[in-house]
C-alpha cells in the first residue's frame, strides 16, 4: 500500500537524508523541551514524570501493533504515517501551553513513534540488502549525531527567543519530512500480504504470531528480547537524572558568566561530535560480517558503560564526573547499530518489524517498571546513589551478552525457527 508512487530514489540516501533530518529536528525538540514544561507550563515534579510514563506506556501498547502494520500492509506507509504524527504530536505540545495539551502531544507523537520504530530498521534492510544494511545502520548513526550537533545550538538561538519556537518548527518539520517521503521514497523490496487478506486482522495476527515463534525458538533472540529489557530498566533513571545530577552535586565553573544551560549545549554537542569519531572507527575496523566480532564489541562497550555510569554516579569532581558521561553517551551512541548489525541476520524479512517493535515494547516495559525504583532510591536516598544503582541494574546485560557470544561459537546464523 503506498499513498503515492514515489519517483525512483536511492534507498541507500533517502534513508540517511530522512534520518538525518529526524535526528536535527529532535534535536530541536528536545534540547528546550524540559526547559518549557518546567519554566513555561509549570510542571510539577509529579506531572513530570506522569508525562514520561505516559510516554512510554502508549510505546509499551502500540509499538507490536504498528509492527505488524508495517510488516503486513507497507513499511513505506508505516514510516510516513509515523513522521506526520510525531510532527502533529509535537506542534500540539508547543503550541498550547497547558497540562493537558503536554499529555495529549506525547500519546499523538508517541503514537507516531511506535508506527517509525521498526519499521525503518526493517525497510532499509530489505531495500539494499542484509549485507548492506550494517553499514548504513552505522552511518546513520554518524549523520544522526552530525544532524543533532546542527540541531542544537539551534535550538537554543530560537529558544532563546521564545521557548516553544523550535518545539512547534520541529512538529511542522517533522509534519513536511512525511510529505516529502510521500514523493520520493522507494520500497521495491517488500512484499505486502495479498489484497484479499489486507483488511483481515488473522493476516496481521499471524505475523504477530510468527514473530513471536520465531523469538521463542532461536535462543539468540531470546537473549536480544532480555538485553531491551534490562536497557529499559537502567536507562529510564539516567535519562531522567544526569541532568539534575551535574545542577545539584557539582558547581558548574562559570567562566565570563556562563550559563548552565550553555554547559549542556556543549555537554550535547561534544557527544555528537565524539560519538561520530567512535561509530567511524568501529564502521572501519569492526567487520560486520563475523557475528563473533560483533558479539565481542557489544560485550566490551556495554562492560564500559556499566563502569561508566557507576563513575559518574559516585565521583565528586565535577571534570571526572563530566568525561564519564560524555563516554556514557558516546557508548550509548555506537552500540544502538551494532545490535541491530547483530541481530539482522536472525530474523527473517517477514517478521523483522514485527521483532522490533517486540523489543521496544519490552524496553518501555523495563523503563515504566525501573524507572520509578531508581527515582525512589534518589528520593529516599541521592541522585548520586540513583545513578550507581542504574550502572547496577545494567550490569546483568553482560551475561547476556557473553550468553549470546557462546551461542554464536556454537552455533552460527543457520538454524531456523521450527514449522507448525
Amino acid at each position: 500500500m503506498s499513498l503515492v508512487r514515489p519517483r525512483k530514489r536511492d534507498a541507500y540516501a533517502v534513508y540517511l537524508g530522512a534520518e538525518g533530518a529526524a535526528s536535527l529536528f529532535f534535536a530541536l525538540v528536545f534540547t528546550v523541551n524540559l526547559v518549557y514544561q518546567v519554566t513555561v507550563v509549570r510542571l510539577s515534579p509529579i506531572q513530570l514524570v506522569l508525562v514520561g510514563t505516559l510516554l512510554e506506556a502508549i510505546i509499551f501498547l502500540f509499538e507490536v501493533p504498528t509492527g505488524v502494520v508495517a510488516d503486513v500492509y507497507s513499511r513505506r506507509l508505516s514510516i510516513i504515517i509515523g513522521d506526520l504524527l510525531i510532527g502533529l504530536g509535537f506542534v500540539l505540545e508547543g503550541a498550547i501551553p497547558r497540562f493537558e495539551a503536554v499529555l495529549l502531544g506525547q500519546v499523538v507523537w508517541g503514537l507516531g513513534y511506535t508506527f517509525t520504530s521498526g519499521a525503518t530498521q526493517a525497510w532499509i534492510a530489505d531495500e539494499v540488502g542484509e549485507a548492506r544494511a550494517g553499514q548504513a545502520f552505522l552511518r546513520r548513526a554518524q549523520v544522526g549525531a552530525l544532524s543533532g550537533l546542527i540541531g542544537i545550538p539551534l535550538s537554543v538561538g530560537l529558544g532563546s527567543l521564545h521557548l516553544q519556537l523550535p518545539i512547534v518548527l520541529g512538529g511542522v518539520l517533522f509534519v513536511s519530512l512525511g510529505m516529502i517521503l510521500i514523493g520520493i521514497m522507494p520500497e521495491t523490496g517488500f512484499k505486502p500480504a495479498p489484497t484479499e487478506q489486507r483488511e483481515s486482522w488473522r493476516t496481521m495476527l499471524r505475523t504477530l504470531r510468527d514473530g513471536v515463534r520465531l523469538v521463542r525458538w532461536r535462543a539468540v533472540l531470546l537473549l536480544f528480547i532480555g538485553i531491551s529489557l534490562v536497557d529499559g530498566l537502567y536507562s529510564e533513571g539516567l535519562d531522567r537524572l544526569w541532568t539534575a545530577h551535574f545542577l545539584r552535586d557539582f558547581t558548574l565553573p562559570a567562566p565570563d558568566g556562563i550559563q548552565p544551560v550553555a554547559w549542556f549545549g556543549a555537554i550535547g554537542a561534544a557527544s555528537a561530535l565524539l560519538s561520530t569519531l567512535s561509530t567511524e572507527i568501529v564502521r572501519r575496523r569492526l567487520d560486520a560480517a563475523s557475528q563473533r566480532r560483533v558479539m565481542q564489541a557489544l560485550f566490551t562497550m556495554n562492560a564500559l558503560m556499566v563502569a561508566g555510569i557507576v563513575l559518574f554516579g559516585a565521583v565528586k569532581r565535577f571534570g571526572v564526573a563530566l568525561i564519564a558521561f560524555l563516554m556514557i553517551a558516546v557508548l550509548r551512541n555506537t552500540v544502538e547499530p551494532v545490535v541491530a548489525t547483530w541481530i539482522n541476520p536472525h530474523i527473517e524479512s517477514s517478521v523483522r518489524a514485527t521483532v522490533f517493535s517486540l523489543s521496544s515494547q519490552v524496553n518501555a516495559i523495563g523503563q515504566i517498571a525501573g524507572g520509578p525504583v531508581v527515582g525512589l532510591i534518589g528520593t529516599r536516598g541521592s541522585i548520586r546513589a540513583a545513578l550507581v544503582a542504574s550502572g547496577l541494574i545494567l550490569s546483568p546485560v553482560l551475561l547476556l551478552y557473553w550468553r549470546a557470544l557462546r551461542q554464536e561459537q556454537i552455533a552460527p546464523v543457520s538454524a531456523a525457527a521450527p514449522a507448525d
